[in-house]
């Protein structure tokens, strides 16, 4: 197991290995449809693609993730109505304790 502090790189591994091999995919059969050497084909593409994605997504996350919160409200700013344990999930009516 890796240590939590590789979790955002480990992350985008994944993200753009899943990212870039369904794009290629598709892209490729919109291209060129199905035809018998499609598999070689979009394995090609799918590796070239990779390259491109992986670290695409880690250069760009930091900046989508200030875009984000550009556009999502701050949680201190609305009503404080969470769920803070199970006896108040189970008795809604118990005030929360700030």
């Amino acid at each position: 197991m890796l240590a939590y502090k590789y979790k955002k790189i480990v992350f985008s591994f994944f993200m753009s290995l899943f990212m870039s091999c369904f794009m290629s995919l598709v892209i490729n059969i919109f291209s060129i449809g199905i035809v018998q050497d499609l598999f070689f084909i979009w394995l090609k593409s799918w590796i070239g693609s990779f390259v491109i994605a992986f670290p695409t997504i880690v250069l760009l996350s930091p900046i989508v993730q200030c875009l984000v919160m550009l556009i999502i409200k701050n949680e201190e700013s609305m009503p404080d109505n969470r769920v803070t344990s199970t006896k108040q999930a189970l008795h809604p009516t118990t005030p929360i304790k700030n």
